[in-house]
């Protein structure tokens, strides 16, 4: 192997350990069976959530995890494997998305880093459930109103009682 092969294959690992560096979530995959249609789709709505999908060489996803200190992923990056780097804005996009069409498609989720924390395919499906940010803001607002609102009705018929 030449020289400047390598000096490229080191080009190649510090991208991708600046993508995983610069992301809030990874999620890896495997991609068999799925057709042109239904990647399309896929793709479209992970750049409609500002999330990064790409085919990365398992060698680099390997060096590039271990140089970020995400040890412990070599047995997912057997056979081909695409990676979706999640933006700070919604961490747990890349789950919702992937879980999503892993359950329409033959593509199955092999694992990821969310937050820095590591998750194997049933821990990203169960972060895929979780509802995104404003519909958790909009149950937690519900929550705190409801016991005002119950106390306003409370008062109200009392005071209808009284008259």
């Amino acid at each position: 192997m030449s020289l400047h092969n390598i000096e490229q294959r080191k080009q190649y690992v510090a991208e991708v350990v600046e993508k995983i560096n610069n992301s809030s979530s990874v999620v890896l995959v495997d991609y068999r069976g799925i057709n042109v249609e239904q990647d399309t789709a896929m793709r479209k709505a992970l750049r409609e959530a500002g999330v990064e999908y790409r085919v990365i060489k398992n060698s680099a996803l390997s060096r590039a995890f271990e140089q970020t200190g995400n040890a412990g992923f070599d047995d997912h990056f057997v056979g081909p494997t695409a990676a979706a780097f999640g933006p700070e804005s919604d961490p747990v996009a890349p789950c919702r998305i992937l879980n999503e069409y892993a359950g329409k498609t033959p593509m199955t989720i092999k694992g990821g880093v969310v937050e820095g924390k590591k998750f194997d395919e049933n821990g990203i499906k169960s972060l895929a459930n979780i509802p995104e940010k404003p519909v958790l803001l909009a149950q937690l607002l519900g929550l705190l109103t409801s016991p005002m609102r119950s106390l306003a009705i409370a008062v109200s018929e009392v005071a209808k009682q009284k008259a």
